[in-house]
């Protein structure tokens, strides 16, 4: 036995055996930290891709997502994993995701970070329409994104006396735009000029609201009102929404044919005080 014992003794003390043991050593932390390694980036990942192409400014719901499994290897920094990350963003402007592609963070975004993020919240059915404003007929730039307001109507009729009334009663603003199309509060460092307000209207309401604007030379006015309140402008006359819609029409009628939208100015309906919208009742 001590034989055995000082033989060991002296294989494993001798300089030739070590570096023998110490380089087979190396070898087989490298042989299985490559192995670990080439076995991590093959591993199998699962990862949410599009069910089917996807256009610019698309909601991304649980429909249009399904999932794959790929090698580690394959998925970079800006592949998002998780599918809770991508539920609920849009598809950036100017990005088309195709079908079976992966959503990266670079072609993602959220609603209020659309450039016209306002449109996407005009319901069906109804159009956008951009009111003409003010920083005076907009209270000092006091009407924002979500408030709700009036809109007033100023006119001349045939005996020369101003009539003042409501057209439409609680409509909610969609957005607040300067002349160049930039959200007035998108960003606080700039001060911008109110110069449109964007709300939505049925088809026949929209055609109503077109056609006012020719009669400038009528004296016809649009102006916002907070939701219930009274009209800043005085008039000789103050009446109701009927006689302002007939004033419109009447004096629409005589526009030129080629305008098609004055033919269907009919059955305009009452604005909806229980909806927020400009429905019929």
């Amino acid at each position: 036995m001590n034989n055995i014992l000082v033989s060991l003794k002296k294989f494993f003390t001798n300089k030739n055996t070590v570096t023998v043991l110490g380089v087979i050593a190396i070898l087989a932390l490298l042989y299985f930290g490559y192995s670990k390694t080439i076995e991590s980036q093959v591993r199998p990942t699962r990862v949410p891709v599009a069910s089917t192409t996807l256009q610019p400014r698309t909601l991304i719901t649980d429909e249009v997502i399904n999932y794959i499994e790929v090698p580690e290897a394959w998925i970079s920094g800006n592949v998002i994993q998780n599918a809770n990350s991508i539920i609920g963003k849009y598809t950036a402007v100017n990005t088309v995701i195709p079908a079976g592609s992966m959503f990266y963070s670079d072609v993602l975004t959220t609603k209020e970070n659309l450039p016209d993020s306002a449109f996407t919240a005009v319901k069906d059915g109804e159009r956008p329409y951009a009111l003409a404003v003010s920083t005076s007929s907009t209270y000092g730039n006091s009407i924002f994104p979500g408030n709700v307001i009036d809109v007033f109507m100023k006119a001349t009729d045939e005996n020369g006396k101003i009539m003042v009334g409501r057209l439409l009663a609680q409509v909610e603003v969609l957005a607040v735009k300067d002349s160049s199309g930039n959200n007035v509060f998108e960003d606080s460092s700039q001060t911008r000029t109110p110069a449109t307000l964007l709300f939505g209207v049925p088809d026949d309401v929209y055609i109503l609201l077109k056609s006012s604007e020719y009669l400038k030379s009528e004296g016809v006015e649009l102006f916002p009102v907070p939701y219930g309140g009274t009209s800043p402008v005085e008039g000789d006359l103050i009446v109701d929404r009927e006689e302002l819609v007939a004033f419109i029409e009447s004096h629409t009628s005589l526009l030129p044919t080629g305008d098609n939208n004055q033919d269907n100015i009919q059955n305009i309906p009452e604005t909806s005080t229980e909806t927020g919208n400009t429905n019929a009742r």
